[in-house]
């Protein structure tokens, strides 16, 4: 693996322009070059010296539209291309490593999750390290372009360039560690970190449903614990500190909390024999009640989050994500929905709170894309 700078790995710079064609793509999936023209505004012309650039250099391709019918040299759409590099995202929380790796169009090439329960940042270098040289060379890809590998933090930055994090107490806890330095010099590759509410965000906002993406959308992560990532009109949205979201101070962790730990430790209170939210389907077919239970409950403490996000972001929607069964996630946004949630006087626009569809893999996806988004984000 090699690096051409911390920047943007591999890849190459795009001007304002072809980032938009890039975006489009991205977001809406294989178009015309008469589409894009119609949707980004661009005249004929510029629309084509632009995609012959993007041809020229590989990041998109000429895909045959086998639905074309009529006479005449058929138009042919345009797609990202998927060979035009490589990004692998990472994430640890309770005692596992999750690793992605992702084409340039997004799709999943492989997904490996395995144990890891050491408390030196170091040791989570090498176990990285470790794992993605062996998915390259088992996928054939020693000696392709990788773009870097991006990393869904559990935890908080805490200097504004997100050099250092603190994190949860299964990694390094409150210590404040220089990890993405450390990573980019074991790797030799640029490496981007988001905390992981941030990443699953990114993840609902490219992989979502195409009929489902806006330009602004917030994602609440139900994991570990509780945190909100934030798409504001195409942009990720940090903060000072690259801390935006963290709705989890809302919920002290000496009380109860809509959270599926808060889910487990009920569960096991009641006599469930349950260690894992995977187990949650299986193992809870005596314990409906307290399930029930922890819904209400869980809606009502989320309602003043979600009315927060109306209010301060106008998002186009809100989607509920986490490792909990996609059941009990669509239970969680319907008894939302249906809880009379309130824009204030004179709002005629209110946008459905969502259960995504990508469950747990959404932070290790999201954090593949990152570097991805880099080269194209606004």
């Amino acid at each position: 693996m090699n690096s051409r700078g911390r920047a943007g790995g591999t890849a190459l710079p795009l001007d304002e322009d072809e980032k938009r064609i890039m975006r489009c793509l991205r977001l809406s999936g294989p178009a015309s070059r008469s589409g894009l023209v119609g949707t980004l505004g661009f005249s004929p012309a510029k629309l084509t010296k632009l995609s012959q650039r993007l041809l020229a250099i590989g990041l998109v391709e000429e895909v045959e539209d086998t639905e074309t019918q009529g006479r005449g040299r058929p138009a042919i759409p345009l797609r990202i291309a998927p060979g035009a590099g490589y990004a692998i995202g990472t994430t640890a929380h309770k005692g596992v490593l999750d690793i992605a790796l992702v084409d340039y169009a997004g799709s999943v090439i492989a997904q490996s999750a395995g144990p890891f329960h050491d408390h030196d940042p170091r040791a989570l270098c090498r176990a990285v390290r470790t794992r993605i040289l062996a998915m390259i060379d088992r996928h054939n890809l020693v000696g392709a372009r990788f773009l870097g590998l991006g990393i869904g933090m559990p935890g908080l930055a805490s200097s504004p360039d997100g050099e250092h994090w603190r994190t949860v107490p299964e990694l390094w806890g409150n210590r404040d560690v220089a990890i993405r330095g450390m990573l980019e010099d074991m790797l030799a590759l640029p490496v981007w970190i988001e905390n992981d509410a941030s990443a699953t965000a990114l993840a609902e906002y490219y992989l979502g449903s195409p009929t489902d993406r806006d330009a602004t959308m917030v994602a609440i992560l139900l994991g570990y614990g509780i945190g909100a990532g934030i798409i504001a009109d195409g942009r990720l949205l940090r903060g000072a500190m690259r801390n935006a979201g963290d709705i989890g101070a809302f919920y002290p962790i000496d009380q109860p909390r809509p959270s599926p730990v808060d889910l487990l430790a009920l569960l096991r209170a009641d006599g469930c024999d349950i260690d894992s939210v995977a187990d949650v389907g299986d193992k809870v077919s005596q314990h409906q009640a307290v399930v029930d239970a922890w819904v209400v409950r869980a809606a009502d403490q989320l309602r003043l989050v979600v009315e927060s996000a109306l209010a301060w972001f106008d998002p186009g929607r809100i989607v509920l994500s986490g490792p909990l069964p996609r059941d009990l996630m669509v239970r969680l946004a319907e008894r939302l929905n249906a809880s009379g949630i309130s824009r204030g006087p004179g709002s005629t626009f209110m946008p459905p709170v969502l259960a995504s569809r990508l469950g747990g893999t959404a932070i290790t996806l999201g954090a593949a894309l990152l570097p991805i988004h880099a080269g194209i984000a606004l």
